[in-house]
């Protein structure tokens, strides 16, 4: 059976993000070491911070080489690293500690490189397109392969053209790409070796000392009797178990290798009960302490704190958690599942003796509230994760096991190093070429100026991209490309990269390449399509209401912007929105509801989330007559 594959063979399967090789013996005893002298460097650092270029030179140094020890380069490799592994490793450490040894002469001849200089940035590139397509496949290299085409090619169009350019050589985009800090060593290489990896140390240590058991029995043990429990329970268990993994696919893979047989024993069919869990699943890396990647990249444009952008996310998640549970309760009446008896401790007794593993997720959020940076406060709760650990036996961290966890931190993040210094040839070759204002121009234009339509347009854009992408490269890519487009028309800046960030995760969910609703069929057994489709229900919430927020002035109220009568305003008709949607997808409002009602319901919802008095006043008129007239023919079925 299907659901009976190993965890780990259906995360290598299914998530990009994930270490391909499991390595033995000396080797990974190497890799360890040398992936816990990182993460040290990385959390000294946090406290007595250097120049920002060295310091994201020396840690594409490291990072560069256990990538080609820790990755295959085919599918099918084998599990020991062979001799062009080794090569590669030893290149990529002599040609990135280069500009290190005359780091200097290196930035000073930024203007004027050497024939050393061209070569050495040269193989970086290439040797960063290599890691690339070993951690998440051949299509991001082969995107930063064209963009790189078009800015050496791009003179030979017509200047007249939108995308014409006067053309640069080899050197000079060598330079863009290299010798300084844009392309390669620029903002997103920078967030992985600050932010990223500070987390996923966290998540390691987190996970290392018990928190992801402890996540997945509490809740467990939170909905134990109702029959919309089971549901319930994977949807908490994916949003807490999120902030150990960061990554949607293996959150989806962890809480389903559990809980969906408690699913099935409740009556969920395996493409629902995979609905469940992909959507579980992805909303971890929407969902505040943690985020996604591409978030901490917002904080970077904006050049605003991490906490304004948990703050930013805090509504639009309630409301994305909000339609799964309305989903959850329809479901529960629609398929007739039932409560399930699940071996778990109880709820009280558990919490009292573990429940010290949510102290340290509130640290992060209280220290950055006290004005602390989000790199001291991750380092702060880390260490408390480390201390408290000591109060589990089982789980206590020894040296041995600790040094696993922050080795474990440096290597869950090499394939997003990875993707984030392969964008950062992307932004290189669009700032040097002035491509992201072409393109604002060219959507703009094909939309004939009208906000919703380019909304529309620019959404479809930053899906289709995501569907051949990871989320963290389609965000960067998305955001410099298609986010100006947004605000040509009056956008703000917050607004439109928050628009890009949830359309860049979504494309995890999006057929036809859903990552997260394929690994979820895996374990149930289920029809692929058909769990996409129901993932996709589950997650439309998700869909529209970034709508809302860059279609009306009243829509910034969502990202927690403005007074709090309007801001408790928007979220009171957003989450009518979201209910009237969930009954148009689930198809249940008081009974089973027939098309006309779930027609009804789904136009409401679309004009409750313009948030103007106007299309709300609509939109709740045309709710009313939706269940009125449910009402009436549930009344007239049940007196036949």
């Amino acid at each position: 059976m299907t659901e009976t594959r190993a965890p780990d063979d259906l995360i290598a399967q299914f998530d990009a993000e994930r270490p391909a090789r499991r390595l033995r013996g000396r080797v990974a005893a190497a890799v360890t070491l040398v992936a816990l002298g990182l993460s040290l460097y990385v959390l000294y650092w946090a406290f007595r911070p250097g120049a920002v270029l060295p310091y994201r030179m020396i840690f594409l140094a490291v990072v560069l080489p256990l990538t080609f020890v820790c990755y295959k380069p085919r599918r099918r490799g084998g599990d020991r690293p062979g001799a062009v592994d080794w090569a590669l490793a030893v290149v990529s450490l002599a040609v990135c500690l280069y500009p290190l040894v005359v780091f200097d002469d290196f930035i000073r001849r930024a203007f004027d490189p050497t024939a050393l200089d061209v070569a050495a940035g040269a193989l970086i590139i290439l040797l960063v397109l290599e890691a690339c397509r070993r951690t998440v496949g051949w299509i991001l290299p082969a995107v930063c392969l064209a963009f790189l085409a078009y800015a050496y090619y791009g003179g030979y169009l017509p200047f007249d053209w939108v995308i014409g350019h006067r053309g640069y050589d080899f050197d000079r985009i060598i330079v863009s790409s290299v010798m300084g800090t844009d392309g390669v060593y620029g903002v997103p290489l920078d967030v992985a070796a600050t932010y990223i990896i500070l987390f996923t140390v966290y998540g390691a240590v987190l996970d290392h000392s018990g928190a992801g058991k402890f996540f997945v029995d509490i809740s467990l043990a939170a909905f134990r009797r109702s029959r919309a429990a089971p549901g319930r329970t994977v949807t908490l268990a994916g949003f807490l178990l999120g902030t150990v993994s960061g990554s949607g696919v293996a959150t989806t893979v962890s809480v389903g290798s559990v809980a969906w047989p408690i699913l099935r024993r409740a009556g969920y069919p395996p493409e629902q009960g995979g609905g469940v869990l992909a959507a579980a699943g992805i909303g971890a890396i929407l969902s505040p302490p943690t985020l996604g990647a591409a978030a901490f990249i917002i904080a970077e444009y904006l050049r605003v704190g991490y906490l304004t952008v948990l703050i930013y996310a805090t509504i639009p998640t309630i409301l994305y958690y909000l339609g799964i549970f309305l989903a959850i309760e329809i479901d529960a009446r629609k398929y007739g599942t039932g409560a399930v008896e699940v071996d778990a401790p109880r709820f009280w007794p558990l919490l009292r003796r573990l429940g010290y593993h949510f102290s340290s997720l509130f640290v992060i959020v209280i220290l950055m509230a006290l004005g602390q940076s989000p790199f001291r406060a991750v380092v702060y709760a880390t260490l408390l994760a480390f201390a408290l650990s000591f109060l589990d036996r089982e789980h206590r961290l020894t040296p041995r096991r600790a040094a696993e966890a922050l080795a474990a931190g440096t290597t869950g993040v090499l394939a997003v190093a990875a993707t984030c210094a392969a964008a950062g040839l992307i932004v290189a070759v669009v700032t040097l070429t002035g491509l992201g204002l072409k393109a604002s121009s060219l959507i703009v234009g094909a939309s004939g100026g009208i906000l919703a339509v380019t909304a529309l347009l620019c959404a479809l854009a930053v899906l289709v991209l995501g569907l051949a992408v990871p989320v963290t490269a389609s965000f960067v890519i998305a955001a410099i490309i298609i986010g100006p487009a947004l605000m040509d028309l009056g956008v703000t800046q917050a607004e439109a990269y928050m628009f890009v960030f949830y359309y860049a995760v979504l494309s995890e969910v999006s057929p036809p390449t859903a990552l997260s609703a394929f690994a979820a069929s895996a374990i149930t057994g289920g029809n692929a399509y058909r769990t996409m489709m129901a993932t996709w229900k589950y997650t439309l919430p998700a869909f529209l209401v970034p709508f809302a927020f860059v279609l009306t002035p009243a829509g910034s109220a969502l990202l927690a912007q403005g007074t709090a009568g309007d801001i408790l305003l928007a979220v009171a008709v957003s989450a009518l929105a979201v209910t009237a949607l969930a009954a148009a997808t689930g198809g249940w409002l008081a009974g089973p509801a027939g098309p006309v009602e779930r027609a009804l319901c789904g136009v409401a919802a679309v004009l409750l989330l313009f948030l103007s008095p106007g299309p709300v006043l609509a939109g709740a008129g045309v709710l009313v007559v939706a269940i009125g007239l449910h009402l009436v023919l549930r009344t007239r079925e049940e007196s036949t």
